[in-house]
């Protein structure tokens, strides 16, 4: 497994990290998420992400369980905080005390005395940008978070929190946005926004949840069981289930037999050619998928396979930043 820097940052990463948004706590039972952990661990993946969100923060209690007795200096935890995590007014957003209260709770079911990176989920449009960098700031220096990351803003907040993080003296060091083959919308302002500030990526769903392994085929309905039929992540992938996309995705086939890949090592090797991106999150139900995933890491595709892929795509690539997610405003 190969490791990458985050960002500027002092701090090495697994080019390949291990995720569980919809799939600990419920999409699949605890011994097969176990199993999963196991073979990252076994791959030498290092990075392990979560949220307190997930599954109604069943995710991060079973993470917690999965690497109980490794070494702790041996892996980088990442966890986020934003969305809601109980029925209160106060459960959710980035105000101190919703952060504060947070980070406690992820620590206590993550079943470690701090997390290495700590994400703001979203960008909280009713939170001064300035009371959540310094709620934390203070976490930092209380020793609960290494560094700061966020998932999903845009350039010019990316930007405006870069400043304050310098003015407070913490590392910012990430950003988490959702990229693929299919979805590139970071490359026309946040990445150019990160690299002057020193963040990196550590993008999610790489393979477009699933759509980039070639499974969902045009003009069948997706497989039972699959993402896309999954409540928690349907939202996410209906986007790209078009015949016209998924065909395209067939045609990606000869691509990747012709340098060795699978389809899925295909999607997630294209996102690590992007020098601004430190780390692939990869989710799983199964342990052979994690050792599929896993070994893109190191995988060098030269500019005309680069090429091939764009013809094949064409169209179908969403570039325009317009489409960033834009989360909901807290009732």
């Amino acid at each position: 497994m190969n490791h990458r820097h985050l960002g500027q940052s002092g701090l090495v990463v697994s080019e390949i990290s291990y995720g569980n948004w919809i799939t600990h706590g419920s999409q699949v039972e605890k011994d097969a998420a176990l199993a999963c952990v196991r073979a990252a661990l076994d791959e030498g993946i290092t990075t392990f992400d979560t949220a307190d969100v997930y599954a109604g923060t069943r995710a991060e209690e079973v993470l917690g369980e999965a690497l109980a007795g490794q070494r702790r200096e041996g892996l980088e935890i990442l966890t986020k905080v934003y969305w809601p995590t109980g029925p209160g007014a106060n459960d959710r957003g980035l105000s101190r005390k919703h952060i504060v209260e947070s980070i406690h709770g992820s620590l206590r079911r993550l079943r470690t005395d701090y997390v290495d990176v700590y994400q703001a989920h979203r960008y909280d449009f009713e939170t001064p940008l300035e009371e959540t960098m310094t709620a934390f700031a203070d976490l930092v220096r209380q020793g609960k978070a290494l560094y700061i990351g966020v998932s999903e803003w845009t350039g010019e907040q990316i930007a405006r929190a870069a400043a304050l993080a310098r003015d407070l003296k913490i590392s910012f060091v990430s950003n988490q946005p959702q990229y693929s083959m299919l979805w590139r919308v970071i490359e026309a302002q946040v990445i150019p926004a990160s690299e002057k500030v020193g963040v990196g990526q550590i993008v999610w769903s790489p393979i477009a949840q699933g759509v980039l392994t070639g499974k969902y085929l045009p003009g069948h309905p997706p497989p039972s069981g699959s993402r896309a039929t999954d409540p928690s992540g349907s939202q996410f992938i209906g986007k790209f289930l078009g015949d016209d996309v998924l065909g395209r995705v067939q045609q990606l086939r000869p691509i990747a037999q012709d340098v060795g890949l699978s389809l899925a090592q295909l999607a997630v090797a294209w996102v690590l050619q992007n020098r601004s991106v430190a780390s692939a999150i990869v989710g799983a139900s199964r342990p052979e998928q994690v050792r599929e995933n896993a070994r893109a890491a190191g995988v060098k595709l030269d500019a005309a396979v680069m090429r091939r892929i764009d013809g094949v795509l064409g169209d179908a690539v969403v570039r325009d930043p317009a489409r960033t997610v834009s989360p909901p405003r807290r009732p």
